[in-house]
């Protein structure tokens, strides 16, 4: 599926032969946030992860047919609403790509897919250094959920988990 914004901009879905520029992206965003040596997907991970076993999306924006920046979503679920959401996981312009509309193109196009989906509402994290991004996210109207704490287990720690039990309260 496509979604012409305008003229110059298109947003589409990722085909199943672009693994390689979605990995390129992610190692540019991985760069962006100073966290170069935290990728460790490939190509092939992303092919099975993405397009095999449908983890997740990937839509890429196009200005003036280049692809210029990618959106990496998956759906979650919300107990309270009793509906599911939409987590974007990444989005990254191109630096000299920004200020286009690209960004609020990619918000346009989430929304849509959201009303598609009966999705209840679209959420994602924000590095706290990167102010360009946060001004950008206000002005769409979201809120920073600063009352909630993120937590976070890697599968280094899956072992631990595995094996503990915590005893039982005193009755």
């Amino acid at each position: 599926m496509e979604y012409v914004i305008d003229k110059n901009i298109t947003v589409r879905f990722a085909h199943e032969n672009e693994s390689g520029i979605i990995l390129q992206f992610i190692k540019e965003l991985a760069e962006f946030e100073k966290l170069p040596d935290h990728v460790t997907a490939t190509q092939e991970l992303i092919h099975k992860s993405i397009f095999i076993n449908k983890r997740a999306e990937v839509l890429f924006c196009e200005y003036k047919h280049e692809i210029v920046g990618f959106a990496l979503f998956f759906h979650n679920y919300s107990t309270f609403l009793a509906k599911p959401g939409l987590y974007l996981e990444d989005l990254y312009v191109k630096p000299e790509f920004r200020s286009r509309g690209i960004g609020m193109s990619f918000f346009n196009v989430l929304s849509k897919i959201a009303r598609e989906r009966n999705c209840g509402r679209i959420e994602w994290w924000c590095l706290n250094w990167n102010k360009k991004a946060i001004d950008f996210y206000l002005k769409l109207g979201a809120k920073a959920m600063d009352e909630w704490i993120v937590y976070r287990v890697t599968e280094d720690k899956f072992d631990t988990l595995e094996k503990k039990t915590e005893p039982a309260l005193p009755a």
